[in-house]
């Protein structure tokens, strides 16, 4: 599956072509179905379309006949110990069926313990015993589904002791043994990066390009914390320069990805979000063109 001409989408689907997407939230919802705007793709938050019903899945089921849609998912806690919600993949796989996404992400992360959920997306210890089990998980997802995921980093605020695994060593053998692609998330990837203390770059270069099938933009904000400063990842913010920066690096060695540009809280007006990603396209085009010369 080539990154340079766009991720294939599955049977039925519009595609994903290799340019700016956005995050398409229900504060937009009825601007966007009114004006029909001139952006190829769109993604979603799966969990928001679980119903038998309704406005929400009205909203999608006109959408996709026009754009690519990517259904992002942000509660299957894949990373836990607790047994894989059947009910939840049900309504998954159901709602994939129906509208025949290009794209199905969720995340390298956990958010349960025991059946309690937290509302956030919190970090894998890096382990080998960790890798083993996410394979395992991703692999039954995938064959419920009947299709690929991507994977994505998250942003983290704190690290496990005892990792045998950098991230991005993480994210290749989780790729490589489960058969799912990675979705890269430039934002918090610095975000991490400044956090930790490690060379984002050097982060960016550790992935081979073949399993990169589309790329992550954000916002993020700087909060005061009693050891220093801490960046935290929050979605309600334009990218930041640095970011666009690593962004620059990233288009730079894995080529033409399908880019999306992530923003759910604080949200502003929808031409500002179809900026961004015209700003992204700009940044890609450029990128591109000095590759080529």
């Amino acid at each position: 599956m080539g990154p340079a001409a766009g991720t294939r989408p599955a049977a039925g689907a519009r595609p994903v072509p290799a340019r700016a997407g956005i995050g398409l939230r229900a504060p937009h919802h009825d601007e966007f179905l009114r004006r029909r705007p001139d952006i190829p793709w769109v993604e979603v938050h799966s969990e928001n379309f679980f119903a038998d019903g309704g406005r929400q899945l009205e909203v999608i089921d006109a959408v996709r006949r026009d754009h690519g849609l990517s259904l992002h998912g942000v509660g299957l806690s894949l990373g836990s110990t607790d047994p894989l919600s059947r009910e939840h993949l049900r309504c998954l796989r159901r709602l994939v069926q129906r509208v025949e996404p290009a794209l199905v992400s969720e995340h390298l992360a956990w958010g349960s313990v025991g059946g309690t959920f937290v509302n956030d997306l919190l970090p894998m210890p890096l382990t080998r015993a960790a890798l083993r089990h996410m394979v395992a998980r991703i692999g039954a997802v995938q064959d419920f589904l009947g299709r690929q995921i991507l994977i994505e980093n998250v942003s983290s605020y704190v690290q496990f002791p005892g990792a045998e695994l950098s991230e991005p060593e993480f994210l290749v053998e989780l790729a490589r043994r489960s058969g799912c692609g990675i979705l890269l998330d430039v934002n918090n990837v610095y975000v991490s990066a400044c956090n930790h203390g490690f060379d984002a770059g050097r982060y960016i270069a550790a992935l081979p390009p073949a399993l990169v099938q589309e790329i992550h933009l954000a916002g993020h904000r700087v909060v005061d914390d009693p050891e220093g400063v801490l960046l935290v990842d929050t979605h309600d913010a334009y990218v930041a320069a640095p970011v666009w920066e690593l962004y620059r690096l990233a288009v730079a060695r894995f080529g033409a990805v399908p880019a999306l540009i992530e923003w759910d809280s604080r949200l502003p007006g929808l031409d500002e979000l179809i900026g961004e990603a015209r700003r992204a396209d700009a940044c890609a085009a450029e990128v591109l063109r000095v590759r080529a010369a």
